[in-house]
């Protein structure tokens, strides 16, 4: 038979890190807004966030890094806007930030919810760190309460 697993979590005692790019503030404050609302709606007690700016995109995986190191927190959300320009640096940067995400992901065996938005204009930014296409401060929050409870059932099997 096969075992199908979904997590829960008590909301109150869970501790979240928000690092949020000041680059394209307009538009991470936003999304940073839409994480909150999102956060205190699932139950996470506003006490228990922490957020945190760092200059741009590029500096989120430090950033996520040091907020994991030097809080007790269960998840980072990492929130930045990167716009297509004429040069190849868009390439590099969102290649860069993926990756280091990513490995802190598998370096911490916590989640780091991915919220940087990769697109090739500032309207298609601005779009979906509303609500007219997904409210993506939003969902990445959402994302990381389930992996975090998710992580804790896993914890549990066979205990």
């Amino acid at each position: 038979m096969i075992q199908y697993i979904e997590g829960q979590a008590d909301w109150s005692k869970v501790r979240i890190g928000i690092s949020a790019a000041r680059w394209n503030a307009a538009i991470t404050n936003e999304m940073v807004e839409g994480a909150l609302s999102a956060l205190k709606g699932r139950g996470v007690l506003e006490k228990n966030i922490t957020v945190v700016r760092c200059p741009g995109s590029y500096e989120l995986p430090l950033s996520c890094k040091q907020l994991l190191d030097n809080l007790e927190v269960d998840g980072v959300i990492a929130l930045g806007v990167v716009i297509r320009g004429d040069t190849f640096h868009f390439d590099i940067v969102c290649d860069a930030v993926n990756r280091g995400i990513m490995e802190l992901n598998l370096m911490y065996n916590k989640p780091v919810a991915f919220g940087v938005l990769t697109t090739d204009t500032a309207e298609q930014a601005v779009q979906r760190a509303g609500m007219d296409k997904g409210d993506k401060g939003a969902e990445a929050a959402l994302a990381l309460c389930e992996m975090i409870a998710l992580g804790r059932k896993m914890k549990n099997i066979g205990n």
